[in-house]
């Protein structure tokens, strides 16, 4: 990420936001379950409002200063952080109820790396468990705010086939405001 985008993810602003507007609109009738795989917590806007809303939230975080600095402030009660990369989650089949990523997969570095994320996404998930994204669409602002820093656009079109194809089942996305969240599901095995 840019220094931009550093400064916005740590701002109070964009903390009020997301637990505001962005997490009732993404988590509108998901049940997280017992155990919540945050994705990409960075700065911790999210983190806080998750951990009130499900029993256990365990929070990944590519960055090592954000994951040290997120980890040193919460109560670990209900979790952990743990620096790592979405593409190769250190983490044992079935462990969560549910896993979340809001504002993440763009800064994966190619589509074939998070396709890598949706399969161990898939993996981790316990079967019954829901994968919870937002995401921005693919546009010259969006752009303009991602210079020096990576951006490959999930691109909602393409998202339903790219889930299915990991083992998703029920895959929903619903677009607001140059934006747009999924909602999958882990087929329950027979």
């Amino acid at each position: 990420m840019n220094r931009l985008e550093n400064w916005f993810c740590d701002s109070g602003l964009w903390h009020q936001v997301t637990r505001r507007r962005l997490l009732p609109w993404i988590l509108e009738g998901a049940e997280l379950g017992d155990h919540l795989l945050e994705i990409g917590a960075g700065p911790g806007a999210a983190t806080a409002e998750l951990r009130g809303r499900a029993g256990r939230v365990t929070s990944l975080e590519y960055d090592h200063k954000f994951a040290a600095k997120l980890g040193a402030c919460l109560d670990r009660n209900n979790g952990g952080v743990l620096q790592g990369d979405a593409a190769r989650l250190p983490f044992r089949n079935n462990t969560f109820s549910a896993a979340i990523a809001v504002l993440v997969l763009h800064h994966l570095r190619s589509s074939e790396l998070q396709d890598h994320a949706f399969a161990e996404i898939f993996r981790v998930l316990r079967p019954g468990g829901t994968f919870l994204v937002f995401e921005i669409e693919n546009g010259w602002f969006q752009r303009a705010l991602h210079v020096r820093s990576t951006f490959v656009p999930l691109g909602a079109a393409g998202a339903f086939a790219r889930l299915t194809t990991a083992g998703f089942a029920r895959v929903v996305v619903d677009f607001r405001l140059g934006s747009f969240r999924i909602r999958a599901v882990r087929a329950r095995e027979n």
